[in-house]
């Protein structure tokens, strides 16, 4: 009998010892989106009407942040500084050259943290900065300590280069209004090729928890998409956007970037819309990509255990302001940045939240969503709270900046930084000294009356106030080194 009893014995011991052990959570998954040069196209706030289902889906499960602002509209320093949590001040990337470990050598990524905690880390694509097209295939900048594995597609859209229409010559095709409405097929770009790539890895390592971001080029110069993209957008259904002929004369002269100077280019209009209805098939050609990663979560049963991440590296510009293109300003439409997080189980997917957040917030918002904690104090702070309730109360205001080069129009170099609330917009060149500007949004939200020129008793004490705010929220270490390339 007794031996008889051991193994129920044992059995019993194995299974009680089993209950009183704690259980460990399960790793949540990251998917992390970037998109590069994605104008504001979402929701109820977007700049031009871009057809985006599968962006729209994801919104609709997810939050959509209606006011996400980026901390410098230009790729490089953009995704270091939301790779790092830091502020540009701190990072002291300002460029497309430097790289943030000459200033933060021992910094822990984004990637990295979860690679340090358990996560299989691996990178398909354009998460840190690449020059595009020379870069594709690349590298490019990326941080070899923040990965796992690496994947860098390579599609014909690079190869077909000599076919691209670029109407200002003396321009290379990444910094013109430059475009190629291509023969083929989705997958054989270089785009499609990466959504094919983090898939096959996404089935490959379903059974183990992962960080992988998958960046897209498009829709960055050149604008090149398969040729049925195009003929989503009937050129004369595509219209450029209008502001008043006065529009510049009460903004500084450093508002406007030393890379587009002269109003459209000096381009006519019809070469203007061509180049916009290339920008809106590339932003439908990337959104058919972003479709087909949502369909594989859910095909692989991924869905209910991942946070999905969509953001860009800064907002752009699709002629306002009486002919200002891509990025490099301080308006809205540059500063302002798509941002979507679908948490699983979080009680506010499905709403907007228009509350004002910073592209710094998305690093310890993902830590504190998966339970892993910073090594350094970050610039950010978790989102978390929006993502159950949207439309709480938050002290947000965000802080958006750029360096202009001197030139033949600058003397030396000039910094610009604005504070954006939920109401008002101020911006100061060179701590005022080289310009000021202050918009109303409520009553002004395209930002044409600039209410720091001539400026009543109400405006003077909001700037007054808002002075006071930026310089209190900023982290305004002066660099060490800037290096600035002018391109």
């Amino acid at each position: 009998m007794r031996s008889d009893r051991m193994p129920f014995r044992f059995l019993f011991a194995l299974v009680s010892y089993a209950l009183l052990q704690p259980v460990r959570a399960e790793k949540t998954n990251v998917l992390f989106i970037a998109i590069d040069d994605l104008a504001n196209v979402l929701g109820k706030a977007r700049t031009c009407e871009a057809k985006t289902p599968h962006m729209d889906r994801l919104a609709a499960s997810g939050v959509l942040f209606e006011r996400a602002y980026n901390q410098i509209p230009l790729c490089n320093p953009s995704r270091a500084s939301v790779l790092t949590g830091m502020r540009p001040d701190v990072t002291q990337v300002y460029d497309l050259e430097r790289g943030f470990r000459s200033a933060l050598p021992d910094a822990i990524t984004l990637p990295q943290l979860f690679r340090q905690n358990g996560w299989l880390s691996a990178r398909v694509g354009k998460i840190f900065h690449y020059d595009v097209p020379k870069d594709i295939g690349s590298d490019g900048l990326d941080d070899k300590s923040s990965w796992d594995e690496v994947f860098n597609p390579k599609g014909r859209d690079v190869l077909d280069e000599g076919l691209i229409t670029n109407p200002t010559p003396q321009k290379p095709v990444s910094a013109a209004l430059s475009w190629l409405a291509a023969e083929g097929t989705d997958e054989q770009q270089t785009d499609g090729m990466i959504a094919t790539e983090a898939i096959t890895w996404m089935e490959k390592h379903r059974d183990k928890p992962f960080f992988l971001g998958v960046g897209f080029f498009r829709p960055h110069t050149p604008f090149v998409a398969p040729k049925e993209y195009f003929g989503m957008y009937p050129l004369e259904s595509v219209h450029l956007p209008e502001a008043p002929l006065d529009d510049r004369e009460d903004v500084p002269l450093p508002a406007f970037a030393h890379n587009n100077p002269t109003p459209q280019y000096g381009l006519d209009e019809l070469t203007c819309r061509k180049a916009l209805q290339a920008y809106l098939a590339c932003v439908t050609f990337v959104d058919a990509q972003v479709g087909r990663l949502l369909d594989a979560l859910d095909r692989m049963s991924l869905a209910s255990n991942t946070v999905v991440v969509l953001w860009s590296d800064h907002g752009y510009h699709l002629g306002e302001h009486q002919g200002v293109w891509q990025k490099r300003t301080l308006f809205e439409e540059a500063a302002r940045t798509p941002l979507i997080i679908r948490a699983p189980g979080a009680s506010g997917n499905g709403h907007v939240c228009k509350r004002v957040v910073e592209l710094l917030d998305i690093y310890p918002t993902l830590a504190d969503l998966t339970g892993v904690k910073p090594s350094a104090k970050l610039d950010g702070r978790s989102l978390r709270p929006l993502l159950e309730r949207p439309l709480q109360e938050w002290d947000g205001a965000a802080i958006t900046q750029i360096m202009r080069p001197a030139d033949d129009r600058l003397a030396s170099p000039v910094m610009g930084r604005s504070l954006r609330t939920e109401d008002w917009r101020y911006t100061e060149w060179n701590d005022g000294a080289q310009g000021m500007e202050l918009y109303h949004h409520a009553s002004d939200p395209h930002e044409y009356h600039n209410r720091a020129i001539n400026p009543d008793t109400e405006a003077m004490a909001t700037i007054e106030f808002l002075r006071t705010q930026l310089k209190g929220r900023a982290r305004a270490t002066p660099p060490a080194v800037v290096n600035l390339k002018r391109l």
